[in-house]
């Protein structure tokens, strides 16, 4: 399946194989680009220059001075817009980096109070943050990497009955409409455990503590299901626990499929009223009666 940009840097074209009941056609389609962005600081400390990356954010490229400002405003790093004395990217050789890099520095009289902020942010080498340097990185912590990927076979009848069974256990759903689910169901369709959250990475974050709790860790056998769209951090938490076939209600992004590809995972998107289009298919997964 070949990849192209299209003018703009927020969409990217792709083929796909678009598959109806029985039926499957190659399509070319539109995902949302999702690129990593490092945001950096530059303050003064007794007279002396330091600097500090602060975070690693997924995001759709544009606006990133306003991204930049916005967290480190709602992250109490920052009070007001006029501790801040300038906003750029860094000059580097590698482009990339360069685009999903930006410095905020501050002005020499204020002093940021950086304890609030000890988070495990998302972080990478090699290239900073280019897309394949964060791939790179996922493949090198996660203890799943060298996991023997199991045979995973599913019928379409089965695929077509997750999402409405997502929806009908989907409790806190039906109340508010904007609560996003992670399931995981085994490949005869029955639904194994659910978590919910206002966030999505939430959601299955509270699923994968709930499989390593239970030590069900790895889930290569196992179908997980997303109420919403697959980003690259579902994904990424997917490999990292073992899951070798996503799909989602929604749609994945560019970075997602290609993490996929990386990981040799199955992944699917738009599942729901009897289609879904199949961005990635793992050499490990098959599905009965499509033709």
């Amino acid at each position: 399946m070949k990849a192209h940009l299209l003018s703009g840097t927020s969409v990217k074209q792709i083929e796909i194989v678009k598959v109806k009941d029985s039926t499957c056609l190659r399509y070319t389609d539109d995902v949302s680009v999702e690129e990593p962005l490092e945001i950096r600081i530059i303050y003064y400390l007794s007279g002396k220059k330091e600097s500090k990356n602060i975070s690693v954010t997924m995001r759709t490229p544009g606006n990133d001075p306003e991204l930049a400002v916005g967290f480190l405003f709602t992250e109490g790093i920052i009070t007001g817009n006029e501790q801040i004395k300038t906003i750029c990217y860094p000059e580097n050789a590698c482009s990339k980096n360069s685009e999903n890099s930006i410095i905020v520095e501050l002005n020499e009289s204020f002093v940021p109070e950086l304890m609030k902020v000890e988070r495990n942010f998302y972080t990478t080498s090699s290239c900073g943050v280019c897309g394949k340097a964060s791939i790179e990185s996922i493949k090198t912590v996660s203890i799943f990497k060298e996991h023997k990927k199991e045979n995973t076979e599913v019928s379409l009848e089965i695929l077509y009955q997750l999402s409405e069974k997502l929806q009908s256990f989907q409790n806190n759903f039906s109340i508010t409409g904007s609560i996003h689910a992670a399931g995981i169901f085994d490949l005869e369709g029955n639904l194994l455990a659910l978590r919910e959250d206002v966030g999505r990475h939430n959601a299955l974050d509270k699923l994968i503590g709930y499989a390593l709790s239970a030590n069900l860790l790895p889930l290569g056998n196992k179908i997980l299901l997303l109420s919403g769209r697959a980003s690259f951090e579902l994904i990424q938490k997917a490999a990292m626990a073992g899951i070798t076939t996503v799909a989602a209600i929604g749609a994945p992004s560019s970075l997602a499929i290609e993490l996929a590809k990386e990981f040799d995972m199955t992944l699917l998107g738009f599942l729901r009223n009897n289609r879904f289009n199949i961005y990635h298919c793992g050499s490990h997964f098959k599905i009965e009666n499509l033709l």
